[in-house]
């Protein structure tokens, strides 16, 4: 799951980010509306974590942006405003969720697991390809009825390619998935990701093969 975080506070914002990526979020944190919102433009967001107060206006204008770029969003607002009036506003101007300062890190991650879970956020039912069964909901993967536990980035890279079983997917879209805007990608980094999990798939004996398809990117598909 790619998350865009929008806080001003430095503290607040580099917690947050290391906490979501400890529990294997990729994230993008961004301090002020018109970074975040070049930033919609170009991603896909799973799930938006927007601070009501940011330095040129109230995240909320972030809204639209999300919703217009990928309808089913969730969407989480932070905020010290806590009052019944500035929840409400929230909620109504299209917010998923609304977390008062402060709260406590599992607590925003149980909102999320939450707000991903509704109905008009499910990403689908389980996925299937060999012995390997996706649940995009929760980002659990099973070999053969066992769960298999993988680093965030190779999960990551297994999410997007099992979704596009047996179709090519592009590099960059690989790199979208896998990668926030902070991370340092050499030329091979995804080639490393991706040889170390088809290495972890071989040895579980998943069934699924990885391809590199020359120049263009990777494809999954069922072992014959």
């Amino acid at each position: 799951m790619r998350i865009i975080l929008v806080e001003d506070e430095p503290g607040l914002a580099e917690m947050l980010r290391r906490f979501l990526e400890r529990e294997r979020f990729v994230v993008d944190h961004l301090d002020c509306l018109a970074a975040a919102g070049d930033a919609c433009a170009m991603v896909d967001y799973d799930l938006a974590l927007l601070d009501r107060t940011l330095p040129d206006g109230d995240g909320l204008a972030l809204v639209g942006a999300l919703r217009q770029r990928r309808p089913g969003i969730p969407i989480i607002m932070l905020s010290a405003r806590g009052d019944i009036g500035d929840r409400v506003t929230g909620l109504d101007h299209g917010a998923d969720d609304y977390l008062v300062k402060p709260f406590a890190l599992d607590e925003m991650l149980a909102r999320i697991r939450a707000v991903s879970r509704r109905p008009s956020q499910m990403q689908g039912d389980r996925i299937e390809a060999g012995a390997v069964v996706f649940e995009p909901a929760t980002d659990a993967v099973e070999v053969s009825g066992q769960s298999m536990t993988l680093p965030r980035r190779e999960l990551r890279v297994l999410a997007a390619l099992i979704r596009r079983r047996g179709r090519t997917v592009m590099r960059e879209t690989l790199e979208q998935a896998v990668f926030g805007f902070d991370d340092e990608i050499q030329s091979n980094t995804l080639d490393s990701h991706v040889s170390r999990l088809r290495r972890r798939l071989r040895e579980a004996d998943a069934g699924v093969e990885i391809h590199a398809i020359r120049g263009v990117g990777y494809l999954l598909r069922a072992a014959p």
